[in-house]
């Protein structure tokens, strides 16, 4: 039994791309076409400047295109779209700045309400506060203690809303 001898194609497709396809062709005694028989292909990519490095093909648009002849029809086509889709973006920026300065004047004005709120309801607080002591106080000034009231009258010193 003899072992298969291997032939190895390179060519070079549309991208500058080396490619290796081999074959494995079977011994001289074999019944089959040497064509036929033991037909394998392993396409490899092998760049054709190896020193470009990497072993990763680049994506399309990143490929390197042939420079365009700047008095051409199609390149002055790309570059109107790309000036308009420049200006497109440069607008949208713009306009995106002027609406987030929209809403931060909006919330600071809504901030200052807030606080001014917060001071008007602070010193709202503090007024009742100081009306509850004082009512408490009142109330106590005129509660007198169980063990002080043993002589004198059960009924203490009371005035209606008339003054009678």
């Amino acid at each position: 039994m003899s072992r298969p001898s291997q032939l190895k194609l390179t060519t070079t497709d549309h991208n500058g791309v080396s490619v290796i396809q081999s074959q494995a062709h079977a011994s001289s005694s074999s019944s089959l076409p040497a064509a036929v028989a033991g037909l394998q292909q392993v396409p490899q990519l092998v760049p054709t400047n190896p020193s470009a490095g990497g072993g990763k093909a680049l994506p399309p648009s990143k490929m390197k295109k042939p420079p365009a002849d700047k008095d051409s029809e199609e390149y002055r086509q790309r570059r109107e779209r790309n000036n308009l889709a420049v200006k497109k973006s440069r607008m949208r920026s713009k306009q995106k700045a002027m609406d987030t300065q929209q809403r931060v004047n909006e919330l600071k004005e809504e901030n200052e309400r807030l606080e001014a709120k917060i001071k008007l309801l602070s010193k709202e607080l503090s007024v009742l506060k100081d009306l509850f002591l004082e009512h408490a106080h009142n109330l106590a000034d005129n509660v007198q203690p169980a063990a002080s009231t043993e002589g004198s009258s059960p009924t203490p010193n009371t005035t209606t809303a008339n003054g009678q």
